[in-house]
């Protein structure tokens, strides 16, 4: 009962009466399984902010002494990593009916990779205590991406159509309130002292570990299969999707082109970081990233549930703004104060956050069933490898100018604005 009553005041009473594009038999669980996707959302989400590469992770390596050849590795890795083993992970996957176990499995991968780097980094320096963190971060990647794949497909069987996009809004905005703060104790400690690491790592890898548990209790019918089918030939059959589904391509090519909301990012850190090098910077990029969560996500979500694509041309304006702005002041100024790369930063974490809820919502509404699963896996994929051509492509450009790779991004940016507008709008409204 008490699931169903916070679900009630969460949930409009229209929204909470729809029950659309899952099977009728689950409608009487709705309530329930809401509250569990949404609290175990929650928790997988604070876990990945007290982890985060482009912050937290990237100051570790430079605590524990790693190369900065590592440090530019972290993002590409974990993006990139958790990505493009999707498309045989998706044929695999699809081959089950009861899906919240792959969930369950990549939860722990995670939460035990993130507790081992807690203790590798408290018995290893320099380049050792780097390739350990690399090394764990490629094995949480596999874990990160099972998630994926599986959570869509989960979340599609239990959560009604009209109620996805709030139900990622509300966990992006609690977990944003609950990381800022996170990001207020740092301000108050040293940042380069490890200590503050291990306990992040340590309280996150409980998170993931918690996340599972509760996951479990989830009431998931049973799905759609295709036993028997060889994974790797299925993937390889999957990508045609490309070829012959001409919405899903067109989704794939604007999401390519919007990768830059998240790799643009660490270039603003790192600007900041050459300009205000004290101890508490850290902490205010982590407020400024949770901050950013915790007012825009939630509404992202509902006007998601309205109209996902409407989400991804306005969040790719707001991105667009921020790479514009960021390349317009580092042309202009010698020197940028801490407060404006700040609001720039929360700029384009508020642009980015509406980019992923917009794409998820899109993607979860798109289709149903192993469709849908096909489309999480190869879209994923294809992403993957994009984010690695793209993060190498940028990082060239950055080693001869900081100035162009922001120039690079804006262009790209400003490429996904415009074909946005070619998206077909799959939401309950138009």
């Amino acid at each position: 009962m008490a699931a169903k009553t916070i679900y009630q005041l969460l949930i409009n009473e229209e929204d909470a009466r729809a029950c659309q594009d899952i099977p009728d038999s689950a409608c009487t669980k709705v309530p329930k399984n809401f509250m569990v996707v949404l609290f175990s959302q929650i928790l997988l989400s604070l876990g990945d902010a007290l982890t985060s590469p482009k912050t937290v992770l990237t100051w570790l390596m430079t605590v524990v002494g790693a190369p900065p050849a590592m440090v530019a590795l972290l993002v590409p890795i974990r993006e990139s990593g958790s990505m493009l083993p999707q498309l045989a992970i998706g044929a695999w996957v699809r081959r089950y009916a009861i899906r919240k176990t792959f969930w369950i499995t990549g939860s722990i991968i995670q939460g035990s990779c993130v507790l081992a780097m807690a203790f590798a980094v408290s018995h290893l320096r320099g380049a050792a205590a780097g390739s350990a963190i690399i090394g764990l971060l490629i094995l949480f990647s596999l874990g990160r991406g099972l998630c994926s794949v599986a959570m869509k497909d989960v979340q599609g069987k239990t959560v009604p159509k009209g109620q996805r996009g709030q139900l990622i809004g509300i966990a992006g905005t609690v977990s944003g309130v609950l990381t800022l703060l996170v990001s207020f104790w740092l301000v108050a400690q040293e940042p380069n002292i490890l200590w503050v690491y291990l306990v992040l790592l340590i309280v996150a890898g409980l998170l993931w570990f918690s996340a599972a548990a509760l996951f479990s209790q989830v009431q998931e019918k049973a799905g759609e299969t295709d036993g028997g089918v060889n994974a790797l030939q299925q993937a390889w059959q999957n990508l045609s999707l490309l070829k012959t589904d001409l919405h899903f391509r067109q989704f794939v090519i604007c999401r390519a082109l919007l990768l830059g909301s998240a790799l643009v990012t660490p270039f603003l850190v790192l600007l900041a970081q050459q300009q205000h090098n004290t101890g508490q910077t850290l902490g205010w990029f982590l407020a400024s990233a949770s901050l950013a969560s915790a007012i825009s996500t939630f509404i992202w979500g509902k006007a998601a549930d309205r109209s996902s694509r409407n989400v991804i041309i306005i969040a790719a304006g707001l991105a667009l703004l921020g790479c514009g702005l960021l390349a317009v002041l580092h042309m202009m100024l010698q020197e940028v104060t801490l407060v404006v790369y700040l609001l720039l930063f929360l700029l384009l974490s508020i642009g980015h956050a509406g980019v992923r809820v917009g794409r998820k919502t899109y993607l979860l509404d798109m289709a149903s069933g192993n469709k849908r699963t096909d489309y999480v896996s190869v879209s994923n994929s294809v992403i993957g490898v994009l984010l690695l051509i793209v993060g190498a492509v940028s990082s060239a450009i950055a080693w001869w100018s900081l100035l162009a790779v922001l120039w690079f991004f804006f262009a790209t940016s400003l490429a996904g604005l415009l074909y946005a507008f070619k998206l077909l709008d799959v939401s309950n409204a138009s």
